[in-house]
C-alpha cells in the first residue's frame, strides 16, 4: 500500500504566500518524479511543478517565478512554496508520484487526496 499525504492548502489574500507538503509512504522502492497538479471548477487537471530524483524541476509557464518545488528525498516528500498567489491560482492542489513499489513492479503514479488552495482579490 502506498499512502500520499498532502498538507498545507488553505484560504489567502492575493499576493499572500502557503507552503504544501506530501509525504509518500507505505511499500516504496525507489521514487522517480513528484509533482504538484492542480484542478480548478470547471477545468481540466494541470501540471503546476514536477521535480525529479536529482532535482530537476519542470514548471507550468503560469508559476515560473512565484513558486519553488523542491523535494526531500530521506523523507520521500515533496513541498511546494507559492508566493504572490493570484486568485488565478485557486484550485484543489493534487500531490503526484511516479513509483516503484518493489524491485519487481514498474513505475506507477500515485495520487494524493487533494488539499483546496483559496486566493482571495
Amino acid at each position: 500500500q502506498v499512502q500520499l499525504v498532502e498538507s498545507g492548502g488553505g484560504l489567502v489574500q492575493a499576493g499572500g504566500s502557503l507552503r504544501l507538503s506530501c509525504a509518500a509512504s507505505g511499500n516504496i522502492f525507489s521514487i522517480n518524479i513528484m509533482g504538484w497538479y492542480r484542478q480548478a471548477p470547471g477545468k481540466q487537471r494541470e501540471l503546476v511543478a514536477s521535480i525529479t530524483s536529482g532535482g530537476i524541476t519542470n514548471y507550468a509557464d503560469s508559476v515560473k517565478g512565484r513558486f519553488t518545488i523542491s523535494r526531500d528525498n530521506a523523507k520521500n516528500t515533496v513541498y511546494l512554496q507559492m508566493n504572490s498567489l493570484k486568485p488565478e491560482d485557486t484550485a484543489v492542489y493534487y500531490c503526484n508520484a511516479r513509483l516503484q513499489a518493489n524491485r519487481w513492479s514498474g513505475f506507477r503514479d500515485y495520487w494524493g487526496q487533494g488539499t483546496q488552495v483559496t486566493v482571495s482579490s
